[in-house]
């Protein structure tokens, strides 16, 4: 079978079309025949592998391990692996896969659903990655309910549109952070306040939100505290090393006071956590500071 591969970290240029051994399924493996795939912001940090100390995150010093590439896809189920339950060869299914640059990829089956009969492949395979970060995001490590004011900052990426779509479905009254040629599309897709992050910096409106959801955000964690009312979270998706640095070593003296919160959301490569697909959700609490698979919770005055 063809598929994209690459031996080097840099420029798409590296990416390779060669030929390569067809997988097998596994146990509780699926081999999927790819029809559609997708590329998002974890394909392009792993594809440079920059900053330098993701390379010891994803494996690979000086080359990448796994010359596989790519993650979102959908097709149809081509064979499955003992122990599997859910799926049968036919099935059309979307979901993650290392390798979904390729004719057919492997995918271990809690990474995959069903696809829905009323959606293209092409439609389906821009949804997993982008579209369950979201998901978790405000659900899983945001706690959104109805009635709440959200912010979302970064709200025209492909995070951050399914992020406003998503608020909005859960009754919240959401603020989207866009750039001023985005605003227009911004409102579009359901945002009932649009605020251009070049002429206004939210952090220091005083709204008070209840949730702030910051993707790819580059404010540090103390300007997003100050963004929320007393007992308001923030979740950040897409980090920065300023950020992880002020959560890892600032945060437990910033927690001891108020009711605030925050929370970093995806893995290292930048796939969302929870169940159903790779990754997972560091959401702090304040009772657990010596859990250091978990952010310090950051709490407000």
């Amino acid at each position: 079978m063809k598929a994209n591969v690459r031996t080097k970290y840099g420029p798409p240029e590296l990416l390779q079309l060669k030929e390569v051994e067809k997988p097998t399924p596994k146990e509780n493996q699926i081999l999927v025949r790819v029809h559609a795939a997708s590329i998002n912001a974890a394909d392009y940090r792993t594809m440079r592998a920059n900053p330098f100390p993701l390379r010891l995150m994803v494996g690979g010093l000086l080359r990448p391990k796994d010359p596989r590439f790519g993650s979102d896809l959908a097709g149809q189920v081509e064979a499955v692996g003992e122990n599997t339950k859910q799926f049968r060869p036919g099935d059309e299914v979307f979901g993650c896969a290392k390798g979904a640059l390729a004719e057919y990829a492997l995918a271990r089956e809690a990474y995959l659903a069903v696809k829905p009969s009323n959606r293209s492949f092409e439609e389906a395979a821009v949804v997993p990655v982008a579209g369950l970060t979201a998901l978790q995001g405000l659900r899983d490590a945001g706690g959104i309910r109805p009635g709440q004011k959200v912010l979302i900052q970064g709200a025209s990426g492909g995070v951050g549109t399914f992020a406003v779509q998503l608020a909005k479905a859960f009754g919240a009254e959401v603020t989207a952070v866009s750039s001023t040629r985005n605003q227009d599309m911004a409102r579009s897709i359901g945002a009932d306040h649009v605020i251009d992050y070049t002429k206004e910096d939210f952090t220091r409106n005083r709204q008070g939100y209840d949730l702030v959801f910051a993707v790819n955000g580059y404010h540090l964690l103390s300007a997003y505290k100050r963004a929320l009312n007393p007992q308001g979270i923030s979740v950040c998706a897409g980090v920065t090393l300023p950020q992880t640095f002020q959560a890892l070593l600032l945060a437990p003296l910033m927690s001891k006071k108020g009711g605030q919160e925050t929370s970093q959301h995806g893995d290292s490569e930048g796939h969302p956590g929870g169940s159903g697909l790779p990754g997972g959700t560091s959401r702090s609490r304040q009772d657990r500071p010596s859990d250091r698979s978990h952010l310090p919770a950051e709490r407000g005055p």
